[in-house]
C-alpha cells in the first residue's frame, strides 16, 4: 500500500484510526533515537529516514537524485512494517537483533530481509526498536552501503 502523501504529517493523517497512534509513536521514537544526520521525509510511499545529499552527495545508486535510504515505516494492508536496511546489510546487527528479540517479545519474529512485520500495534517492541535505531550512524551506513551495494 503506497501512499500518495507528500508529507509525513499528511501520511499519518490519512491512516486508519487503529494505525495512527503506533505510526506516530514510531515516528517519535525514530526522531529521538536515530543518530544525528539522518533526515525524515516521504519515500516510496512510506515515512523514510535517509542520509541526505549534503552528507552523501552520490545519493542512492538506483536513482542518484534520491538520498540514501536507511529506514522506513509504513502501515501496510495487513501489518505495520519497519524496513531497516542495517539489519539486511550487516550480519552482526542482524544477529544482535535476533538474539534480543525473545527478551522483548513472546511473538515469533516475522521478518524478511530488511522488513519487520507486526500484525498489531501492541506487538511492536518499542524498547527494542529504539535500541535498534541507535545502532548505526549515517557514516557507518554510508560505509556499509558502499561495501555491500556499490559496484566497485
Amino acid at each position: 500500500m503506497q501512499s500518495k502523501a507528500t508529507t509525513v504529517d499528511q501520511y499519518i493523517d490519512e491512516l486508519p484510526e487503529d494505525r495512527k497512534n503506533i505510526i506516530s509513536e514510531l515516528r517519535k521514537l525514530f526522531q529521538k533515537n536515530l543518530p544525528k544526520g539522518f533526515e525524515e521525509g516521504m519515500g516510496y510511499g512510506m515515512i523514510g529516514y535517509y542520509v541526505p545529499h549534503k552528507l552523501y552527495p552520490k545519493g542512492y545508486h538506483c536513482d542518484p537524485k534520491l538520498p540514501l535510504p536507511f529506514l522506513s515505516v509504513a502501515s501496510q494492508k495487513n501489518h505495520i512494517a519497519i524496513y531497516h536496511m542495517g539489519i539486511y546489510a550487516t550480519k552482526e546487527l542482524l544477529q544482535w537483533f535476533e538474539g534480543e528479540w525473545p527478551k522483548h517479545s513472546s511473538k515469533k519474529l516475522d521478518m524478511g530481509k530488511s522488513c519487520l512485520k507486526f500484525k498489531k500495534a501492541e506487538d511492536v517492541p518499542l524498547k527494542l526498536i529504539a535500541e535498534l535505531a541507535k545502532k548505526v550512524t549515517p557514516q557507518q551506513w554510508i560505509e556499509t552501503y558502499e561495501n555491500a551495494f556499490v559496484k566497485k
